[in-house]
């Protein structure tokens, strides 16, 4: 099924599903958002460094995946055709991001704040900073 959505969006600009493209999808599938350093490490011996990157940056321009910013550096997650819409927790101690489950109460105050303001979004991105359990005992 995933690989059906991945082959479907990569036709409409008249990409093919390789194997290094199935690799680095297979990396990215099930996984909470991970930097690039850690992609290259999970395809060593399969892909060289700048196959990674040429295929992550074809799959940016696809909507395949999307950067989720932490400052002045980011994460690889697929986007949300892949895995719906969600945000995540970031523990500024450990680095570890967590999916923040779905939130009908957060999405609806979302689109009111945005009505008041006359403005129509078409996407958001939320990151919540502080500790993870594990970090927050050893901060206690």
């Amino acid at each position: 099924m995933h690989y059906d959505s991945l082959k479907a969006l990569l036709q409409k600009d008249g990409k093919s599903l390789t194997k290094p493209r199935k690799v680095i999808f297979d990396v990215l599938l099930n996984q909470e958002p991970i930097d690039m350093k850690a992609v290259i490490k999970r395809t060593a011996g399969k892909l060289d460094r700048a196959t990674v990157y040429r295929n992550i940056e074809l799959f940016e321009k696809l909507g395949i995946v999307h950067r989720v910013n932490i400052g002045w550096k980011y994460k690889i997650e697929l986007s949300d055709v892949f895995h719906g819409h969600h945000h995540h927790f970031y523990c500024t101690n450990c680095g570890n991001m967590f999916t923040l489950e779905a939130s009908a109460m957060l999405e609806t105050m979302i689109d009111t704040v945005a009505a008041k303001s006359s403005f129509s979004p078409r996407g958001h991105q939320l990151e919540i900073y502080g500790f993870c359990k594990k970090c927050s005992k050893t901060k206690a």
